[in-house]
């Protein structure tokens, strides 16, 4: 496999993972980013911990999505994470009415 085919086939994926990110992203009620990794989740829990006077951050996720385009399955039903690094939570915007897309009315 050359340098261009992988190229190309790294591309692909990427935006296969964004369709399916975009497609799955209603179903959630966070993003959660670690320096590693970026999740949806249903729920999470941050807890900050102390180690000989080191702090970390304990993440736990249930019902989650793993942006990770390696992985063979990306939903999962638990998550824990252990980071000395910034941990982002976001709560994402639920419209309480969605309208279909690209569909006929009548």
């Amino acid at each position: 496999m050359s340098a261009e085919d992988l190229e190309k086939y790294e591309t692909e994926m990427e935006l296969s993972l964004y369709k399916e990110y975009r497609d799955i992203v209603g179903q959630f009620s966070y993003v959660v980013e670690t320096e590693r990794r970026f999740y949806l989740a249903n729920a999470v829990d941050v807890a900050p911990r102390n180690s000989d006077g080191e702090i970390y951050f304990e993440v736990r996720m249930s019902d989650a999505w793993v942006w990770d385009m390696y992985r063979p399955a990306r939903f999962v039903k638990h998550v824990r994470v252990i980071t000395f690094k910034d941990v982002h939570v976001e709560e994402l915007d639920k419209p309480d009415l969605r309208l279909p897309e690209n569909e006929a009315f009548g």
